[in-house]
């Protein structure tokens, strides 16, 4: 297989200017092409990266694609992912990668058929913090996992977000648009979901955006708003995962990992970066030296200052996984369970039970300093 792939990406919204702009740090990736049902989405992202603008249809049809890239809307996810594996090109799709189980498995089942790959978003548990977290638990510094609490929360998307509808309908909430990052980074920690249970609810019937250009703008809330699930691991594990988007503030730490012989501090898996804490038995909580990780470097500004921002890596990780014959890190079957455990939280919310999963995966191999540093140029 040659050394670079032809990359395209349908979907040019907010989320298309990182791939475009981080993706010339990765090895195994040529970006060629855009596409997007707004014409002119597409040719402003053309012109600011230097790629071409082309339709849907026309980049779907482009022999020099080898995998393109799905930043459409949840929604649309499954019908575009479907789309690309008919015109036999691999697919590589923000998250979540599906709404359901049963559009994960005939996207598997298509995939199979025509022998091509799907990975999926996120790829954040990449991140050199997050590595550093789990190459202190493989090492058993802080004995076996046995249990844990993880929080995101926060007043909402229409806040900020200059489009945030979506958001608030089925295929958004905080446990589909914000629990892949933590899901992801739980089986890179310690691998897959047994069971999970939950409740569920929402504060308001309705949200009115604040943020312009739709500032005034009420929309409905029609997928749970506030989550609080208990989620049993293959280990033994038992995690609490509270997301919820009617929190105005809160004191709970993103990640916290409880293990036999002392526990780790995770910092938010939404970034590669951030401070990485651990205790032994002796409760003294330091923070852990930061290794030479290449993906905990600061790369970019933010509004909170400088911060590590290597997204398009597990894109790269794919592409290099087809190159060199190996299981990619963000791969189909990680995504699936995690869309198992994310739309069985959500069940149990309504049905008040709790939900086996019928998938499961493998970690991750592990992302050490070379293997980082084979990724990039």
């Amino acid at each position: 297989m040659a050394k670079e792939l032809g990359v395209g990406i349908i979907g040019c919204g907010n989320i298309s200017t990182t791939y475009l702009s981080l993706a010339p740090l990765f090895k195994g990736l040529k970006m060629l092409a855009v596409a997007d049902i707004n014409r002119n989405a597409a040719e402003l992202r053309a012109e600011e990266y230097g790629v071409t603008a082309q339709s849907v249809e026309e980049l779907l049809a482009n022999d020099e694609l080898d995998v393109i890239v799905n930043l459409t809307i949840p929604a649309t996810h499954f019908a575009v992912s479907k789309a690309i594996l008919e015109a036999g090109k691999h697919v590589y799709s923000e998250k979540p990668l599906v709404l359901s189980l049963e559009e994960g498995e005939e996207l598997r089942a298509l995939a199979k058929a025509k022998n091509l790959a799907i990975g999926c978003a996120p790829d954040t548990f990449l991140g050199g913090s997050h590595q550093l977290a789990r190459k202190t638990i493989d090492d058993g510094t802080i004995g076996r996992i046995t249990s844990g609490t993880c929080h995101v929360m926060s007043p909402g998307m229409e806040m900020w977000h200059p489009n945030p509808g979506f958001f608030f309908l089925a295929g958004g909430g905080p446990i589909l648009d914000l629990g892949p990052y933590y899901i992801a980074n739980l089986i890179n920690l310690i691998g897959p979901v047994k069971r999970v249970a939950a409740l569920t609810s929402m504060a308001s019937p309705t949200r009115t955006v604040t943020s312009q250009p739709l500032a005034g703008t009420v929309i409905p809330v029609e997928t749970p708003t506030n989550i609080h699930a208990l989620l049993e691991f293959v280990n033994g594990a038992t995690i609490t995962l509270s997301a919820s988007w009617d929190v105005w503030s809160h004191r709970h730490a993103n990640m916290e990992l409880y293990g036999t012989e002392g526990s780790i501090y995770v910092p938010d898996p939404n970034f590669f970066g951030g401070t990485v804490e651990a205790s032994g038995r002796d409760t003294d909580i330091q923070p852990l030296e930061m290794w030479d990780h290449p993906f905990a470097k600061d790369n970019q500004e933010s509004p909170r200052g400088p911060r590590a921002n290597y997204r398009t890596a597990g894109l790269a990780d794919m592409a290099m996984a087809l190159i060199d014959g190996r299981d990619p890190r963000c791969s189909l079957d990680r995504a699936l369970h995690g869309i198992d455990v994310m739309t069985s939280i959500l069940k149990s919310g309504e049905e008040r039970r709790f939900i086996d999963m019928t998938t499961s995966c493998t970690q991750p191999a592990a992302l050490g300093i070379d293997e980082a540093l084979a990724l990039l140029r």
